[in-house]
């Protein structure tokens, strides 16, 4: 605690010295870019003694870009960073860390950095079994919700970071974090509009434990098996018609044709119904369209959270009026979860889109992939 509170002190010291004399060094040294190819929403530079982070969109509609600096404990206390440049600076590598969505977890287990994790706003939600048996252990600490985190208990574990996940940047328990001189940046990996965009985050959580070629490789590593996929399913002759999501109080919800979910179908080669749709969200329609132009689609995926054909009916009955649904011709990725209850797909499904799109391709091209067996997808029984 002695150690950490010097360096909060090293910190203010560093941040607000105004000393041209000591280095500046962003305006004395030529950066270098990490590579980032698909996503949008922040960007790192590497300079000689440090690294700086910008998050470029951490939530729709941002208005500002926010800025960290990423650098060791021994280059904090020889450079001077001026103040009303950055956000934040952060001590790397991370020793313990909070962060606060699911989809953060894949991110750190493939780094080989699980074991940093302190807390976790919703513990039952995560299904990683290694990550489950340091949350049985008492490793990792509940913290209550992402948007009323126990700030209490956070304090007291007095992590080098919090990994935030907000709607709109407005968390009062977030601020009363910052407040304790504990940095916290926002991850907008769920803003981006590809499955690779997402998936390319990891090399978010690569730069905070310098882990950046680790990161770099395993995304790679997704990427060609994604492009290897989607080239498989590139020249199938026969696309079937697919339907997706369901009824809810007499609104049917489903991914318009410009989502992420979209272009997982596009690329997996299928003739998903409402793929020229376009705008934010999901779409949102009533029963007469949807049935109108999908009573007799060959597939329907992803029905919403409806963990079973009974389940489905009970729901609305006008589903099973439905070509798929008489054909039990339905698959859902609900019924994937961990020992806990926590659906695998949300938590794993954004950083392993090479996974989700073999999916589609076995259910959707069976002759594709001979040997595959789906990982999320299952028949809806």
């Amino acid at each position: 605690m002695r150690s950490k509170l010097f360096l909060l002190l090293l910190f203010v010291i560093c941040f607000n010295c105004k000393n041209e004399t000591k280095h500046h060094i962003e305006e004395l040294e030529i950066s270098q870019e990490l590579l980032v190819k698909y996503a949008k929403g922040f960007s790192i530079k590497n300079y000689k003694n440090y690294k700086v982070l910008t998050i470029e969109k951490p939530w729709p509609n941002a208005e500002k870009k926010f800025k960290y600096v990423l650098v060791n404990k021994e280059n904090a206390a020889k450079t001077s960073f001026l103040k009303d440049e950055y956000d934040d600076l952060i001590i790397n590598p991370i020793q313990k860390i909070v962060v606060t969505s699911t989809t953060h977890i894949p991110s750190l287990e493939l780094l080989n950095v699980e074991q940093t994790l302190v807390g976790f706003p919703g513990t039952d939600y995560i299904s990683s079994e290694k990550i489950r048996t340091q949350i049985n252990n008492g490793s990792i600490r509940e913290l209550g919700k992402n948007e009323g985190l126990n700030t209490e208990i956070l304090l007291e574990l007095n992590p080098d970071l919090v990994v935030g996940f907000g709607i709109d940047g407005n968390n009062r328990s977030l601020e009363t974090i910052k407040k304790a001189r504990i940095p916290v940046i926002f991850n907008g990996d769920w803003v981006e509009h590809s499955p690779l965009a997402k998936a390319e985050w990891i090399k978010f959580f690569g730069a905070l434990y310098n882990k950046e070629n680790k990161a770099d490789s395993i995304f790679k590593t997704i990427e060609k098996e994604y492009l290897k996929a989607k080239q498989l399913a590139k020249n199938v002759k026969y696309k079937p018609t697919v339907l997706s999501g369901a009824m809810h109080s007499d609104i049917w919800y489903l991914p318009n044709g410009t989502s992420t979910e979209a272009q997982l179908f596009k690329d997996a080669n299928i003739n998903y119904l409402w793929q020229d749709t376009k705008g934010v969200g999901s779409l949102k329609l009533n029963f007469e369209s949807v049935f109108v132009k999908a009573k007799g689609a060959d597939i329907w995926l992803s029905p919403s959270n409806y963990s079973s054909l009974k389940a489905l009916e009970n729901g609305n009955n006008n589903h099973t009026l439905f070509d798929a649904f008489k054909s039990k011709n339905i698959y859902s990725f609900t019924n994937t979860t961990g020992a806990s209850g926590g659906v695998l797909y949300y938590e794993l499904g954004m950083t392993r889109p090479d996974i989700v799109l073999k999916d589609l391709i076995k259910i959707c091209h069976p002759e594709l992939l001979e040997h595959y067996t789906p990982f999320f997808f299952k028949r809806l029984e």
